[in-house]
């Protein structure tokens, strides 16, 4: 969602291969990850909710790996074809140890596909767990916006923080996938 936030695109939704892509290597990826972007707030939706594509960023899957379970991971994307890309940020000194990894897949009409996982180093980390899912606990998620996260604009990280001051848990709130202006 770094393209300009622009209201009249308000009903467009993510394909569907976007989310069985994404859902395909996060489903390996489970028992290692903290869930974070786009996809955290996907998760603390309600189920089967309408992909709007501001409602949650499916561009990327955003992932915080603690030290230990790296070599794990690092595993899974090898098995699964993701290679390391370098990036602008692979030579500016920070905390999270960023690191990006793509793959390009095939879809069924022959059209090629970037999935792009970025990864972020955790030592400790406030999470919760949704459906067996470890994520990003909402507070601190909407911490990442203007840091290691660039969507403050969807509809998602603006519903939580509305209902994060009303003292609510924006866990499972349809508002987390709502369209604003329905």
């Amino acid at each position: 969602m770094k393209t300009k936030h622009t209201i009249k695109r308000y009903g467009e939704l993510w394909p569907e291969y976007r989310i069985v892509l994404g859902l395909h290597i996060l489903e390996h990826l489970k028992k290692w990850v903290i869930i974070s972007g786009g996809w955290a707030w996907h998760f603390m939706s309600k189920t089967n909710h309408t992909e709007y594509k501001h409602a949650h960023d499916h561009k990327d899957i955003d992932l915080f790996v603690s030290p230990k379970n790296r070599p794990q991971v690092m595993g899974i994307l090898q098995e699964h074809g993701f290679k390391k890309v370098w990036t602008r940020y692979d030579y500016v000194p920070n905390n999270e140890n960023f690191k990006r990894y793509e793959k390009i897949d095939w879809l069924p009409d022959g059209r090629q596909i970037k999935i792009t996982i970025d990864m972020f180093q955790a030592v400790v980390i406030d999470t919760v767990e949704v459906d067996g899912w470890t994520l990003v606990a909402p507070d601190r998620l909407l911490g990442y916006y203007d840091t290691v996260h660039s969507s403050s604009a969807c509809w998602a990280v603006k519903a939580a923080s509305k209902l994060l001051k009303k003292g609510k848990n924006p866990v499972g709130d349809p508002l987390l996938s709502k369209n604003p202006l329905k």
